[in-house]
Formats: structure tokens, C-alpha cells, sequence
């Protein structure tokens, strides 16, 4: 009789071969791994414990004696065209092998085992009478990008550590590596920085938050308020390093700064007293480019987040930058003087190379969006893609610079699904069209930015994220010519079963598929604050 079980694997591995039978996980398999694996073992061991209630045992590779019923993680050196997080599985009735040049291929071999389990795998409470079995098959895999990333906006609306970590689990499931923290804006600083504790006694908080739409004047009257201590910002770090994600801060300089100016308002052009923003938009008042306190301040809190994160990559933001106020202030408009400066453009070139040069000093990569790209950047920045200017960005590209791709049309998760409909999202390419092949280096991958204004809770994120970034996870991993949206879609409805389980709110995939009127529309969903999710 010839078995046939699922194989639906996110995001859609290098080789898939399927062969005859099936592995059945019992209370007697056993975990031989590599010494330095130790780690990951447990990791499977505590994965699949609260729906079997196997306490599996973990051996050396050094004592193993038999091969029927057993787990293997091996690190092999033979392994080098799989790269650093690729990894090659087989299954066969007897055993399970996973092998990797480093311990990340291993990781992610799990997470690809995992999916290869009945998706019961993923209760929380013991599952009686089920068999745990697991398909034969070879798989061989390894990512296309280096980067393949996740942004949570949690300036606009903070969502604490259960959510963060909770992300950083799906994240794991779906081979993502990067989390991009955006830490602070115009509505408020979420992060403790010791030499300045007004950042959280003042910019933490905010008295009300904008609602019904980007240019509604209704206002909620509720406070809002939320930050990290130094604490629970390593409790997350150390977190996501268990799971190898890189967890990238950002700190928006020299725009989106209203929550640190009403902190210390003597870091702006005017010097008088601002209240943490309650709406959303552009503002004018960013933090001033001509006083040297202002670099000082900055200076101590980049020393400050370089001690938490290991990450050794920062970013500094740059984007929608308001010149209104540098040109009527003084301090502003002697820097330019002194510095030989053309213009207030120029000005924030000046300000992103006086930090980048600081930063990478002290031994920080810099990531700026691409608003900041100009001709006269001295530094060499990571460039993230999201708008607009897309001829400098890629006469950056051919100079040498690297860039992450996160398009405002295709990768935006708080855009409606009217908007970024899933089939659009998976549409979506990091290397351009254009771009001659000798540059598709310099392309590291792509992220999804979740920007937070209109996310007040957590149901919200998850149905903005879900499904969409398990497609850009698919994009980010598989090679262009083996992605096929209809090969997707219906992998994505076995997957999902897995996210019925774990609770996670996404949006059901007749949501994701909206209506030709819909379509018509998407522009005002802009505008507007949908409804969904909750």
C-alpha cells in the first residue's frame, strides 16, 4: 500500500524528493547530535513536547550505536555550496538526517521538519491518539537572499514583549532573519536610555492618538504609553539569537523626532516646549542640524544602544525630513555657512555623514532609507528601499552600495488588502527589472515593514502581517524560476491550518483577494483607516 502524507513546505525548498514510506516520531525516539548542537536539540525536544509529551533523549554522535529511530544533526564541512544557512534533510523509515556547514542550516532544517509533521505538532496541550508521522523525502536548501526581513513599527502604538516574541516565532517558522526594531518617532520613544530618562518619563507617552484616517481630527482621548527597559530589550535579543534573527534597532534621526524633542526640547531649532505628537504625518520640527548638543545627545544614545545590540548594524532613519525649520534657524543656517554647505539639502547630508562616520567608528554598519542618498554621502550606508528616487538609488547600487529592498507598492503589510492584495505581495521581485546582472550583489534582500499607526492591538498586527509575510517570506528564500503563486496558495492553506492552532489572527485568504470595486478604490485605502482584524 502506498502512503501518501503532505508535503507543504513555506517558504518552497532548492529539491523536493519525495521517497516511499514514512518516519513515526514515538517517546523512544532518540537526538544524536554534534556536541556543539547540543542546543538545537533541545530546541526540538522543547518544539514538539506540549502536543506529544515526549521527553526525547539527546546523545552524542560520539555514543550513538544504532540507527532505527533517531534524529540526527550533523555539521558537516563537505556541506560549503549549501552556504551558511542551507541545509539538506532526509527522511527515510529508520531515521531523519539533517546536515549543515553551520548551526543555523540546522535550525532551519528543523523548522523544515517541523512543517513536516501533522500540524497537531504545533498545540500547546498534550494531543491524544495521534500518530506523529513524517514523509521520506530529500530535501536540499538554502536561501537565494542574506537578508530576509520583518520591521515592526512600535513608535505608533507599542505592543510588548509576548508579541514581539510570539513574531519572533513565526519569524523562526518561516526562515526570516532579520527584525527591524523601529524604536522611536514623532508619537514616541520606546526605548530606555539611562543617560537621558526623559525619553521615557516624557516621550513615552502620549495623551490621546489619532483615529479614523491620515486626515481625520478625531482623536481617541485615551493615553498611550509603552516602553523597553535596558532588561527586557536583552531578554528579546537573547531571544531572537536562539532563533537566528538579527534584531536591527532604529532610532528616526534627524526627522520623526517630536517624542525626543518633548523630552529635551533644547535639541530642536525653536527651543520651546512640544508635546509627543498625536498625529500622524510629516512634521516640522526635527531635531537641529547647527547645535553640537544635539550630536552629543545622539552620540551617548548610539553608545548606549551599541552596548545592547550585537547586531553591530544601526538605523538611522532619514526619511521625510522637513527643511521649514533649518531654514529660519540660526545655529542651522551658521553650519551651513561653516561647513561650505549649499543648501539645507546638503545640510542633511552633512548630519547623516557627521553620525555615520561616528557610528562606524565604533564599529556599526549604517542603514538610512533611501531619502538620504545623495551625491555628497561620504559614508558608506546600507540603503533600504521604500520610494520614490529609485534613478539615485540605482546609480548608488553601481557604485557599490548595498541595498534592502522593502517597495512601498508590493511589501507595505499595513496597506489595505485592496491595496497589496496577496497576489500582488507575491509578485513582488527584490532585484529590478533594470538592473544590470553584474549588480544583483549589491541587491541583500528584501524586508516588509509593518508601520504601526493604525495597529492599536494585537489581533490588528497579526491581520495585517498574516498572510502576506509568509509570501515575502517564500520571496526571500526560494529561487525566482521555483515561485509559482498557485503552487503557493495551496501549500499557504496547509500552513495555515498550523496558524489556526497557534491562535495567530490572519486575514482569511477571501479577505486577501479583494473585488474589482475594491481594487478601483485602493488609493483612498491610503487615507483611511480600515476596519479588519479585530
Amino acid at each position: 500500500m502506498i502512503i501518501i502524507l503532505k508535503i507543504a513546505i513555506i517558504p518552497e525548498p532548492i529539491s523536493v524528493i519525495s521517497t516511499p514510506g514514512k518516519f513515526i516520531l514515538t517517546e523512544n525516539t532518540l537526538i544524536y547530535s554534534n556536541k556543539n548542537l547540543l542546543d538545537l536539540s533541545e530546541y526540538f525536544r522543547n518544539l514538539i513536547y506540549p502536543a506529544t509529551n515526549f521527553d526525547l533523549n539527546i546523545k552524542s554522535f560520539d555514543d550513538k550505536t544504532a540507527k532505527n529511530n533517531s534524529i540526527n544533526l550533523l555539521l558537516g564541512e563537505n556541506k560549503t555550496k549549501l552556504g551558511a544557512e542551507g541545509y539538506d534533510l532526509e527522511v527515510s523509515p529508520t531515521e531523519i538526517l539533517i546536515t549543515a556547514k553551520e548551526p543555523v542550516g540546522i535550525f532551519y532544517g528543523i523548522q523544515t521538519l517541523r512543517q513536516l509533521l501533522p500540524p497537531e505538532i504545533e498545540n500547546q496541550n498534550v494531543v491524544k491518539n495521534m500518530e506523529w508521522d513524517i514523509p521520506c523525502i530529500k530535501v536540499e536548501d538554502y536561501p537565494r537572499f542574506p537578508w530576509r526581513g520583518y520591521m515592526l513599527d512600535e513608535a505608533r502604538h507599542f505592543q510588548g514583549k509576548d508579541i514581539v516574541r510570539r513574531l519572533l516565532d513565526i519569524m523562526a517558522l518561516l526562515k526570516l532573519n532579520i527584525f527591524h526594531w523601529h524604536l522611536t518617532d514623532d508619537q514616541g520613544w520606546r526605548i530606555e536610555i539611562k543617560d537621558y530618562p526623559k525619553l521615557i518619563e516624557v516621550g513615552s507617552k502620549r495623551d490621546e492618538t489619532q483615529v479614523g484616517g491620515l486626515f481625520s481630527k478625531k482623536r481617541d482621548a485615551f493615553p498611550h504609553s509603552g516602553y523597553y527597559s535596558q532588561e527586557d530589550i536583552q531578554e528579546i535579543i537573547d531571544y531572537a539569537k536562539n532563533r537566528f534573527i538579527k534584531i536591527i534597532p532604529e532610532i528616526d534621526i534627524p526627522g520623526h523626532a517630536r517624542a525626543a524633542l518633548a523630552s529635551y526640547p533644547n535639541l530642536s531649532c525653536k527651543g520651546y516646549p512640544f508635546r509627543v505628537s498625536a498625529h500622524w504625518g510629516f512634521h516640522k520640527d526635527v531635531l537641529c542640524a547647527g547645535k553640537e548638543e544635539v550630536f552629543e545627545f545622539l552620540q551617548d544614545v548610539f553608545k548606549e544602544l551599541v552596548e545592547l545590540f550585537p547586531s553591530n548594524i544601526i538605523h538611522i532613519g532619514g526619511d521625510e525630513v522637513l527643511k521649514d525649520r533649518w531654514k529660519e534657524c540660526s545655529d542651522c543656517q551658521k553650519r551651513l555657512e561653516t561647513e561650505g554647505l549649499k543648501d539645507e539639502k546638503q545640510l542633511q547630508t552633512y548630519f547623516t555623514n557627521r553620525i555615520s562616520k561616528f557610528l562606524n567608528t565604533i564599529g556599526q554598519e549604517v542603514i538610512c532609507w533611501n531619502d538620504a542618498l545623495d551625491e555628497n554621502l561620504k559614508e558608506k550606508i546600507i540603503c533600504q528601499y521604500y520610494l520614490r528616487g529609485k534613478k539615485k538609488v540605482f546609480e548608488y547600487i553601481r557604485k557599490g552600495g548595498d541595498v534592502v529592498m522593502s517597495n512601498f507598492k508590493y511589501t507595505y503589510l499595513d496597506h489595505s488588502y485592496s491595496f497589496t492584495p496577496l497576489k500582488l505581495a507575491y509578485k513582488f521581485d527584490p532585484i529590478p527589472e533594470k538592473l544590470e546582472k553584474q549588480y544583483h550583489k549589491h541587491i541583500l534582500g528584501l524586508e516588509a515593514p509593518m508601520w504601526g499607526e493604525y495597529i492599536p492591538n494585537t489581533k490588528r498586527l497579526e491581520w495585517q502581517t498574516f498572510p502576506r509575510l509568509i509570501a515575502f517570506s517564500e520571496i526571500g528564500w526560494t529561487p525566482k524560476s521555483k515561485r509559482n503563486f498557485r503552487s503557493f496558495y495551496n501549500r499557504l492553506n496547509h500552513l495555515l491550518e498550523r496558524f489556526d492552532i497557534m491562535g495567530v489572527n490572519y486575514a482569511n485568504l477571501q479577505k486577501v483577494k479583494p473585488n474589482i470595486f475594491k481594487r478601483l478604490l485602493k488609493v483612498f485605502s491610503l487615507i483611511t483607516e480600515e476596519k479588519g482584524g479585530n
